[in-house]
């Protein structure tokens, strides 16, 4: 049985793939993670973690075109997939969760 769960790590690269749409390469992911975070990060913990989520079934990808600013190579773009989303919204929940019943910021 295929793993269902995420890691912190992972859960924030699946959520940064959201973000980017088709924008969501492997190097654009890594920039977006530094930014958002303040925290570096390997482009080859980045291809990593992309690799392991599409084994997953939490995404997919395919090469895109080609652009001269690459010297003419082409970049591989990740999407989610219905999995992933669910996955996402399952991990969001659970955090939700324990948020609400921790006493000091517990609602009500």
């Amino acid at each position: 049985m295929k793993e269902t769960r995420l890691g912190e790590f992972e859960e924030v690269i699946l959520l940064l793939v959201g973000i980017l749409g088709e924008e969501a390469y492997a190097f654009k992911v890594a920039e977006e993670f530094e930014s958002q975070t303040k925290r570096s990060v390997s482009i080859g913990a980045v291809h990593s973690t992309l690799n392991r989520l599409s084994e997953k079934g939490f995404l997919t990808s395919e090469m895109g075109k080609s652009s001269p600013e690459r010297g003419g190579r082409r970049k591989r773009i990740y999407k989610i997939t219905a999995i992933g989303e669910r996955v996402l919204s399952e991990a969001r929940d659970f955090r939700v969760s324990l948020w609400s019943q921790y006493p000091g910021f517990a609602s009500g």
